[in-house]
């Protein structure tokens, strides 16, 4: 009677590329389905969007290996919730004039996919 959701999700955490930069990438591919998403991605100029292509494929071949006896195709598949969220922040110095120095904060993010089939009532 209740049927599973059919979802997964994938996790990329401490990627060294700030926040605000990736959720640019983000931005672009969110509610997308996996194949739209992969090729607006192989054409994003940012340095983000390999690794944000790295986790959607993780994810939908997460989808695949969690629930085998289902076919998914990548149109079948979008994306139901992308977000980034910050990681730790290392904190250097940089030397300055009259012996000050100045702080550097070179920070991380976590990137969170989560994938879902489409249901093909919804669709038509």
């Amino acid at each position: 009677m209740d049927t599973p959701v059919l979802e997964a999700r994938a996790v990329q955490r401490h990627l060294r590329k700030s926040p605000r930069k990736v959720r640019l990438v983000v931005d672009a591919v969110r509610g997308k389905s996996v194949e739209e998403a992969l090729k607006t991605l192989e054409f994003t100029k940012q340095a983000a969007s390999e690794d944000v292509m790295k986790v959607v494929k993780s994810a939908a071949a997460n989808l695949r290996d969690k629930f085998q006896e289902e076919r998914f195709d990548n149109e079948d598949i979008y994306i139901k919730e992308i977000y980034v969220d910050e990681g730790v922040t290392l904190k250097r110095i940089q030397p300055a004039p009259m012996g000050r120095a100045h702080r550097i904060n070179k920070r991380s993010s976590h990137i969170t996919v989560k994938v879902a089939k489409r249901n093909q009532e919804s669709v038509n």
